[in-house]
């Protein structure tokens, strides 16, 4: 893990005990013309222009119809995108569920009017009203995205998918004969913590885990004690979707969670790689377009959340990306998506999926669990191998 990396976790656990401030920014009550420009943090792969397949691009056209030019600053982690919104200079963030909550609470975004995003009416209902994005009644954000942390595996060494996340978890011999040591790679992020915590919660009934983001510390030191054996057996943990493309393309590796963006793209280049979703089930995200409180281009990026939602796009997107549109209208007719897209990328696993979220020490009933900045602290040590 890079300094970089490690002062993003820094900055999160900062942006937690400074949580509470008065919000600055003033909801819209109408978009006017554009300010020529609107910037965006994003995960790699979201905001496509046709630079990486002159097949994905949804950016140009929405250049040529407004007049706002959009840059784009790729980020890999959540609490990446935390800082970089701490830091401010944003206009936009595609947030997960373990960024936004603490963005809120933050007062790092604003609310949104959703009067003002006429699409917002065709929004997956599930989504609308989510916990990651809605405070007091209050939205935050415009859906954008979902799907699962699958299991993404070499199709050459696991002649049949694995069922378990085991393989990347606990040292043993896979299938060709050789160990897994060396070979498999877990994900550089505190929010990893609820991949091994989901893991036990199946595996290890005398814990009582019931949520992945809500643990005692029972609970809690049992995950981390999982990921510090993983760690023995794990040279390498992937935070950089591009870099984990080419470890697996180059550096020997054959099991790790990923997105289904790192498997379709190995995939179009002949990869031998498949991806499953074991009988643990699997975390995963669902994420919100956030506008900063402090944005300098809030009618540009009032029109850039409005175009996210177009049905073409979000069927564009989740084509590229392997995920599941937050506007179900994109999963008839889109020629990118195929109208068995949507299916394939999981929209039956919604109500499976453990999608990220900052935990939280009152996590109700009266139990009291461990926030969010020992998560941070603990998956440092992890990875340092303290």
């Amino acid at each position: 893990m890079n300094r970089i990396h490690i002062l993003a976790m820094a900055s999160s656990i900062a942006l937690l005990v400074a949580c509470g401030g008065k919000k600055t920014g003033q909801v819209l009550t109408e978009v006017g013309s554009g300010e020529g420009e609107v910037s965006i943090v994003a995960w790699a792969g979201y905001i496509e222009r046709g630079e990486t397949d002159k097949g994905f691009d949804w950016v140009t056209s929405f250049e040529k119809e407004t007049g706002c030019k959009v840059s784009v600053k790729t980020a890999a982690t959540s609490d990446e995108m935390v800082a970089l919104m701490n830091e401010g200079g944003f206009d936009l963030v595609t947030a997960s569920g373990d960024a936004s909550l603490r963005l809120i609470k933050g007062s790092k975004v604003q609310e949104i009017n959703t009067d003002l995003i006429p699409s917002w009416s065709k929004v997956d209902d599930r989504l609308k009203k989510a916990p990651w994005h809605t405070v007091d009644g209050k939205h935050y954000g415009v859906p954008y995205q979902w799907g699962a942390n699958v299991l993404m595996y070499n199709s050459k060494v696991f002649k049949e998918a694995p069922n378990s996340w085991k393989v990347v978890f606990k040292e043993m011999n896979l299938p060709d004969g050789k160990s897994n040591k060396n070979r498999v790679q877990g994900f550089d992020g505190p929010i990893y913590i609820a991949d091994a915590a989901l893991y036990l919660m199946h595996n290890d009934k005398s814990l009582g885990i019931k949520n992945p983001y809500e643990l005692d510390d029972k609970q809690f030191e049992a995950a981390v004690k999982l990921l510090k054996e993983q760690r023995k057996i794990v040279p390498k943990y992937w935070h950089d979707a591009f870099v984990q493309i080419e470890d697996f393309k180059n550096e020997g590796f054959v099991a790790s969670s990923s997105w289904p963006f790192q498997v379709n793209l190995l995939q179009a280049d002949n990869a031998p790689i498949k991806s499953v979703v074991p009988v643990e089930g699997a975390t995963g995200w669902a994420d919100t377009t956030m506008l900063h409180v402090n944005s300098e281009h809030p009618n540009c990026a009032y029109k850039w959340m409005e175009h996210s939602i177009d049905a073409k796009v979000q069927g564009d997107l989740a084509a590229w990306f392997g995920s599941v549109p937050a506007n179900l209208d994109a999963c008839k007719g889109n020629a990118l998506l195929t109208d068995a897209g949507c299916k394939t990328n999981g929209l039956d696993n919604f109500d499976k999926i453990w999608f990220w979220r900052t935990p939280e020490s009152n996590c109700g009933g009266g139990r009291t669990c461990v926030p969010y900045h020992r998560w941070v602290t603990e998956m440092i040590s992890v990875i340092s191998g303290r």
